[in-house]
Order: C-alpha cells, then sequence, then structure tokens
C-alpha cells in the first residue's frame, strides 16, 4: 500500500515512522525550507542533511521521481520537494496524509486518494478529509474523526510537567536565527539560547532545548523557533515523542479501519 505524506516535521515523521515499521510504502513531500523545530527526530531535515535517520529508519533526500523505487528497494523513505501535483500523478498514493498539522484552511479534499487522512484543526472529516485525527493534548488525544472537526487550535501549548507557553522559543521579531546553543544542551532559566536578527532570545525555563529551528531560517515575528523541556532528559531529543506516538498509532488504525470496511477494494493494489 502507497501512502504519500505532505509535511516532515516531527509530528509528521512519527506518523511516517511508523507506517514505515508496518512495512507501507512511504513517500514524503515538503518545503525546500522547512519549518521544523524538533529537528533531530524529523524526516524533512533529509532536504537540508541529504538523508536523516529517525530510530533506525532512513529518510533520504530525493531529486527526481525515478529515485523513488531505488529507495524502497534499499526499504529506505523517500523525501521530496518536487511539486506535490507531479508526485501524486506519479505515485498515485493509496492514501494521502496531511500532516502539517498547519491550522489553516485546507488546500486539499477526499479526491486526491481513496482514502485521504487529516491531522488536526480546520480539516473537516467528511469533506475535506475521509478521516481526522485528533491532535490536542488530552483525553481523546489520537481518536478518530469520521464527521465534523478536531479541537479547535486554542494557541496555548500542552502542560508538560506544568509548563505550556513558558516551555515554546518564540522570535521577538522578524530575523535571520543564529543559534547559540544547541538541542541536547541543557539551559538555565534566562540563559541565552539563540539570536534572531539582532535580539537574544533567552530561556524562560531551566531544561534541556529539545527543539530549536535550523541556523539561518529566516523567522517571522512570534513564530515557534524551539522548545525546551522541562523534565531534562536528553534522550527526548532524541526520540519520537508519546504525543507522537499517540497520533501515528491514530493514523494506522484509521488506514486498517478503512481496510476492514472493504475499502482496500478501491485501492491500486500494487502497493
Amino acid at each position: 500500500m502507497k501512502v504519500l505524506v505532505r509535511g516532515g516535521g516531527d509530528l509528521a515523521s512519527a506518523v511516517i515512522h511508523k507506517l514505515w515499521r508496518s512495512g507501507f510504502k512511504v513517500l514524503v513531500y515538503d518545503l525546500p525550507l522547512p519549518s521544523c523545530v524538533r529537528c533531530t527526530v524529523s524526516f524533512c531535515n533529509a532536504i537540508v542533511e541529504g538523508e536523516w535517520e529517525v530510530e533506525g529508519a532512513r529518510g533520504v533526500f530525493i531529486k527526481d521521481l525515478s529515485e523513488i523505487e531505488a529507495c524502497f528497494s534499499r526499504k529506505e523513505i523517500p523525501v521530496s520537494i518536487l511539486p506535490e501535483e507531479k508526485l501524486l500523478t506519479y505515485f498515485q498514493p493509496d492514501v494521502f496524509i496531511d500532516a502539517t498539522i498547519s491550522k489553516r484552511t485546507p488546500d486539499f479534499d477526499k479526491t486526491l486518494a481513496p482514502l485521504v487522512i487529516g491531522l488536526g484543526p480546520n480539516i473537516m472529516a467528511g469533506r475535506d478529509a475521509h478521516v481526522v485525527v485528533e491532535t490536542k493534548r488530552g483525553h481523546y488525544l489520537g481518536s478518530l474523526i469520521y464527521e465534523g472537526f478536531a479541537a479547535p487550535n486554542t494557541g496555548i501549548p500542552g502542560d508538560v510537567d506544568g509548563f505550556t507557553s513558558d516551555r515554546v522559543i518564540r522570535a521577538p521579531q522578524t530575523g535571520r536565527v543564529q543559534h547559540i546553543l544547541n538541542i541536547g544542551d541543557t539551559v538555565e532559566e534566562d540563559e541565552a539560547i539563540c539570536q534572531v536578527g539582532d535580539e537574544v532570545v533567552v530561556a524562560a525555563i531551566p531544561g534541556v532545548i529539545r527543539g530549536l529551528i535550523a541556523e539561518g531560517y529566516e523567522a517571522h515575528q512570534g513564530l515557534k523557533i524551539g522548545d525546551i523541556d522541562p523534565r531534562n532528559d536528553r534522550r527526548h531529543c532524541y526520540t519520537i515523542s508519546d504525543k507522537g506516538r499517540t497520533i501515528a498509532g491514530g493514523v494506522l488504525e484509521a488506514i486498517l479501519h478503512h481496510v476492514a470496511a472493504g475499502d482496500y477494494l478501491n485501492f491500486s493494489g500494487d502497493g
């Protein structure tokens, strides 16, 4: 079964990793300069580095459609910045997943594949996608929605050890990001983490830097450019999060439910 995933950030990569381990052929599409924060566990980092490994799965940046099958034969995950329309026409996926969690009005609908899955708010199940997976932390995280919307975006990050907004690092102004510290470094309150333009960004809480946007990224004011994990466990910087694993489980459940319902008869059958 062939799956095209739009987005290669950390939550998308949790989905990609689980589907890859479950035997699916997964093709990833992202922008030429991804805005991912948790680069260490994001397959889109292959666009910058050429290849990138997440918990034993290797993503490889491809420049031509002819490289897709070669990646699959090597049990690798092709990561592309080719136009999405071109990828859809060539790959003809059985499943299309919008995993950008952009919180914007969808620019896709159920016609893109026999099964279209959306992650997070503003995607209407039954209209934009066949099924939507809840991405808000809490009781319903990872649950499947077949009619209507996931929980709306509150703008408040989920609680981690009692911290919410304080653990998120945002650009204080528009400007290019320059690192002072790096992912995996421990940080104290008020310690400098990075610089955006001519303004230094300091930590609001102590912990370990779990995410930091790529050096040189041109950030706009208010953009999330990093996060601090107050649990202070460096292993969290290099492994898929509990939230990601739960969302990924929801996506896998959605696909298997689709197959169990007999809708697999609509699939191409060559995946």
